[in-house]
């Protein structure tokens, strides 16, 4: 397994971190006793660090799963706008990870300058949180050029984790050449980056050798959050990026697995799902509806639904 430095002052991580949104409820592809095991699996392998957020739901699942690996670091994030909000959000992560201390705390969807002024009381209780020893390296993950730009100039900020693939999809702001600029910008500063999306929610998945050489060719992206879901990803993504064969049983195993945003045909078209689509993937024609094209498969409209009518499948 390839190692990597994090940005100036980051740790040494695998150049793979876990994106456990995948075998997380908020996705709900795999049972939490099933989801354990095959992130325990991926630490293995060889795998030293997990992503994670407060949404996720899956503290508990990751604490079982990295139970006796305290080299495992775990990066997760929150939405909170207030000191208390941030306080109450870092002692859940506390004790759902059963850690005294966090190792990666970021800021959850960030698009720009703005709205990180609009987090700023929670963004001081992070940096008291550091200064006390609480958290090792604060971030910011973002789907925005903007966002990574305002970040890379945040007092204090360690990582920014954006969205990145060779087709620029989801980036909610402008073009690719939009986020390389600003990842390019982020880098000189020392930031340490790590991409999310990089198989682009699926979209890119029939070709997963060139999405992975893409993150591999962008200067000043040092790792990549890989959402698995199976034991077989695991295998067939770490053969991958260490340039070996892969089984053409393992290849076929993988590449049945095509995922999609299932809407139940009882949702109501309350709206709910595509005020928060980061996308705008969503969108009412008497009931919620999706274009397949644009969806990232983040699953937060999931979490929205009164109804619990969608669902990554």
């Amino acid at each position: 397994m390839r190692h990597v430095k994090l940005g100036l002052s980051g740790p040494l991580v695998s150049e793979v971190c876990f994106g456990s949104l995948a075998i997380s409820p908020l996705q709900g592809r795999v049972t939490t006793a099933e989801g354990t095991g095959i992130l325990r699996y991926a630490i293995e392998q060889g795998i030293n660090w997990v992503d994670t957020a407060e949404i996720y739901n899956n503290y508990t699942q990751i604490a079982k799963a990295i139970s006796g690996h305290s080299e495992v670091m775990v990066a997760t994030k929150s939405y909170a706008l207030t000191r208390a909000e941030m306080r109450t959000s870092l002692e859940k992560a506390r004790r759902g990870l059963n850690r005294d201390v966090l190792d990666f705390f970021l800021l959850h969807e960030q698009e720009s300058a703005f709205t990180l002024r609009g987090h700023q009381a929670a963004w001081d209780e992070l940096l008291d949180a550091k200064a006390q020893g609480i958290v090792r390296y604060l971030g910011i993950s973002t789907h925005a050029a903007a966002g990574v730009r305002a970040g890379a100039l945040q007092p204090g900020l360690d990582v920014i984790h954006p969205i990145l693939n060779y087709q620029g999809i989801g980036i909610i702001d402008g073009t690719l050449e939009d986020m390389l600029n600003a990842i390019s910008f982020a880098a000189e500063l020392g930031i340490g980056i790590y991409a999310m999306k990089v198989l682009g929610g699926g979209h890119l998945a029939h070709d997963p050798v060139q999405a992975f050489d893409f993150i591999r060719q962008v200067k000043g992206v040092q790792a990549m959050a890989v959402g698995m879901s199976s034991k077989a990803e695991v295998d067939f993504n770490l053969l991958l990026l260490a340039g070996q064969d892969v089984p053409p049983e393992l290849s076929q195993v993988v590449h049945k697995r095509e995922r999609k945003l299932y809407i139940a045909d009882w949702c109501q078209g309350c709206g709910r799902c595509v005020e928060v689509c980061p996308q705008g993937a969503l969108y009412l024609e008497g009931q919620a509806k999706v274009k397949a094209a644009e969806c990232v498969l983040c699953g937060y409209c999931g979490r929205v639904c009164p109804h619990f009518c969608l669902k990554i499948v």
